[in-house]
């Protein structure tokens, strides 16, 4: 890849000024498959400004623009589809269905879902004499993770580039691969110079510098809850808009009404999917506690079902975690639930028989799991499911509500109300009933410690946009 050493900034590919690389470890062989550029705080000064500089035109730039401009990104992307597929599973050890079918569809769903609410956007209203106008925020620095690179990144720079916004983006430096090509597709499809700029680089070096940058009027951070309280202080100085979506604890309470094989077994590979690293995977699975033991059975069966392998099989169901630090530490969450007298009922510590390279994770269940073991409170990133028994339906909400975190829940039942009304006292940003298809304009965002703020479609947009109000306009 030519622009792995290179930013990209003020529409051109350019050596960075650090002079600093660092390697990109490919999870499924430990072994580095190419280096990028990594910056510094003045390759961060240089990409404010020319944002800084474009967003005075960009910012007034009509809608019909931004949507043609949007359009084009998309035919682009779609151009580029497979690149992004082979380098998503190179970087996070992604199975390649995997890869194709959720990781880089979602960026595509993202940006369909971006234009059509961007279609019948409303950028202004009358209240009585009041004129209402939504505007561009200004220059936003973006932060996005290794998780779901694809997935995060067209999460904030469609909807910014749709409120006419010009950015910074940092992709994680874990897995750089996608953003470099997605900012070739960008600049591919005529992005106008400035409006999008990308700098590579660590939280420490480039990811504060940007959040505490006068010339940035706003951060959008998706990552841990740890790092995102550093990038709130380090943005507080400067008073900018914070918006972040951050870590998660989510409870799936199985009702007793439950059609259990299939709430059981959907529960299951929903939390082992992406090997387990999605913030809001339903890691607590709280069942009747007279179904208990069944329920641990069927995730066992389920369990033992999966296979995993390296990305490159077409057999794989899970890869393996992003690295050294994250295997090491699911392997110690692991050996915690287990000294702390849960139940392994599948997995455990170690690698997969046969896996004797990469950063692979046994898919681990764990049955009489109690809410204060470090299992049910602390997110473990990893494929490792905790089943906690509950006496009652008002038991199940008090857990599954008994967290720091609020980003997402999940409610199966067979009667809709019922569900329903659980799903009306979760403190969560985003409720799941029985498992639906990934809807790209529900909103997306958390409670309590998850975060702020709002993703997907014109949610997203929302986010991106200042509130004017031009009082006595009626005259």
């Amino acid at each position: 890849m030519n622009n792995a050493h290179k930013f990209f900034i003020d529409g051109q590919w350019v050596a960075a000024r650090s002079g600093s690389t660092l390697d990109v470890i490919n999870p499924a062989t430990e072994q580095a498959f190419i280096s990028i550029a990594v910056g510094n705080a003045e390759d961060v000064d240089a990409a404010v400004e020319a944002a800084a500089k474009a967003f005075s035109t960009f910012s007034v730039t009509s809608v019909e623009t931004r949507l043609a401009l949007l359009k084009e990104i998309l035919r682009v992307y779609n151009l580029r589809y497979e690149d992004l597929v082979q380098a998503v599973s190179q970087e996070m050890g992604a199975p390649l269905h995997f890869a194709r079918d959720a990781q880089i569809w979602s960026g595509r769903a993202h940006l369909e879902s971006t234009i059509s609410a961007l279609e019948k956007f409303q950028f202004s209203e009358d209240h009585g004499s009041t004129h209402v106008v939504r505007e561009a925020i200004g220059v936003c620095a973006l932060i996005t993770p290794w998780n779901w690179p694809l997935n995060q990144i067209v999460c904030k720079v469609a909807p910014a580039i749709a409120a006419g916004c010009t950015v910074v983006l940092k992709p994680s430096e874990i897995a750089p691969m996608t953003g470099i090509i997605f900012a070739e597709i960008l600049e591919e499809a005529g992005v106008p110079a400035g409006v999008f700029n990308l700098v590579n680089g660590t939280g420490p070096d480039v990811g504060q510098h940007m959040a505490s940058h006068p010339k940035v009027d706003m951060v959008s951070f998706t990552g841990s809850t740890r790092a995102g309280i550093i990038v709130a202080k380090a943005a507080a100085d400067t008073v900018k808009r914070v918006a972040q979506e951050l870590g998660g604890k989510s409870a799936n309470i199985l009702l007793e009404d439950a059609d259990f094989d299939i709430a059981v077994a959907k529960g299951v590979k929903g939390c082992f999917s992406n090997s387990g690293q999605s913030c809001d995977a339903p890691t607590r699975m709280l069942v009747p506690r007279a179904q208990h033991a069944r329920v641990l059975e069927i995730a066992r069966q389920t369990t033992e079902q999966m296979v995993t392998g390296s990305p490159l099989e077409d057999g794989s169901h899970l890869g393996p975690v992003i690295s050294e630090a994250q295997f090491n530490k699911i392997q110690g969450l692991i050996a915690t639930g287990i000294e702390e007298g849960a139940t392994l009922v599948s997995g455990g510590l170690g690698r997969p028989d046969g896996l004797n390279t990469g950063y692979y994770v046994k898919p681990t269940v764990f049955g009489d799991v109690t809410p204060q073991m470090t299992i049910a409170r602390e997110e473990i990133f990893g494929p490792v499911l905790s089943i906690l028994p509950y006496d009652s339906e008002e038991q199940a909400i008090e857990m599954a509500n008994d967290t720091v975190y609020g980003l997402a829940a999940y409610v199966q039942s067979t009667d809709l109300e019922r569900a329903r009304a659980v799903a009306a006292r979760m403190r969560a940003g985003s409720v799941y009933l029985n498992y639906p298809d990934w809807d790209t304009f529900a909103p997306f965002g958390g409670y309590k410690q998850s975060g702020n703020g709002r993703e997907y479609a014109g949610w997203g947009i929302h986010d991106f946009l200042e509130i004017k109000g031009v009082v006595g306009w009626a005259g």
